[in-house]
């Protein structure tokens, strides 16, 4: 047989130069049978796939690392328990690359988190969960004592009829839902129906508001909220502003630094409108030329007659 042949017989190739008195092909070419597995056996160590025997928190991101997921694990033994080795598996969680270790705990037939890790604790009371309370693992094996059975047979007859009536009640509660599945599915799906109507009505009104969420069905509580809120209208705003712009103004004349740019435009038309009342009603006839021209601007009295008669 050729080689060809023989390596596609036991699918493997033996070089010309190898030699059954040498070993096998692992030992000829140098190499463990595991290849990068076993490339620190030299330190008691060996690569293997190792699953997570419960849920916990990752100590370095805080996620969580559920039950069953698969890490490539370094195994080494760090003791004993009697005759029993105990192993370590070290690891790193492909969320954030932190490293956990864990060991096997021979005396309680459990995995015990080193470091690294936090266990989730999934333990519930048995009065939340409504269930009953199994007994412990000493409770059942004393109940392979025919004396002990004897010394608790009455208190086990007794607790069974305090709870018979509930089981009983449970049970007919459990057979009237389930008795008819079809109507119980029919129900289901008009509920869903329903509750995808609504919120198709929901957001269909929220789109016609301009809202990018969906608002919550009205209530009395907001209705009465709403009711109760006073707005300021726009007089009340205003006088609000022009109290506060009187009591911001400073009480000197000269003083106009502490008037505010809006305020000062404001007593400026004021004054142009009272100027112009003043002029309208000069040519009336009602006014003395004289009232209508302050003395202050340098006016004589021949230019103010020739003012008026100008106007005239």
């Amino acid at each position: 047989m050729s080689s060809l042949a023989a390596a596609r017989a036991d699918n493997f190739y033996y070089p010309p130069e190898w030699d059954p008195k040498k070993g096998g092909l692992n030992k000829f070419h140098g190499q463990h049978a595991l290849r990068e597995r076993a490339r620190k056996i030299d330190q008691g160590i060996l690569i293997i796939r190792f699953e997570m025997p419960f849920h916990v928190w990752c100590g370095g991101c805080n996620s969580m690392i559920a039950k069953g997921v698969r890490f490539n694990a370094e195994k080494k033994q760090v003791g004993n328990y009697y005759s029993t080795k105990i192993w370590s598996f070290t690891m790193k969680s492909a969320c954030c690359q932190h490293e956990i270790v864990i060991q096997t705990d021979p005396k309680n037939c459990e995995y015990v988190i080193i470091s690294g890790a936090q266990r989730k604790n999934e333990d519930f009371d048995v009065e939340d969960a409504e269930t009953f309370e199994l007994p412990a693992d000493e409770e059942r094996s004393k109940l392979a004592d025919p004396f002990y059975r004897l010394e608790h047979q009455e208190e086990d007859l007794r607790k069974k009829k305090e709870a018979a009536p509930l089981l009983v009640r449970l049970q007919k509660v459990s057979d009237s839902r389930h008795s008819d599945d079809y109507n119980l599915n029919r129900a289901l799906r008009s509920r869903l129906r329903s509750q995808k109507k609504n919120v198709a009505k929901e957001e269909e009104v929220s789109r016609k508001m301009g809202l990018g969420i969906r608002l919550l069905p009205p209530s009395e509580e907001d209705a009465a909220t709403a009711a109760g809120t006073r707005f300021i209208s726009k007089f009340e705003r205003s006088r609000k502003e022009k109290r506060a712009a009187i009591k911001a103004s400073s009480i000197f004349e000269g003083s106009s630094g502490s008037v505010s740019g809006s305020r000062r435009l404001e007593l400026d038309s004021k004054r142009r409108k009272i100027h112009a009342a003043t002029a309208s009603a000069l040519l009336a006839g009602r006014v003395k030329p004289s009232s209508w021209l302050p003395s202050h601007t340098g006016v004589t009295g021949q230019n103010r007659r020739s003012a008026v008669i100008t106007r005239k």
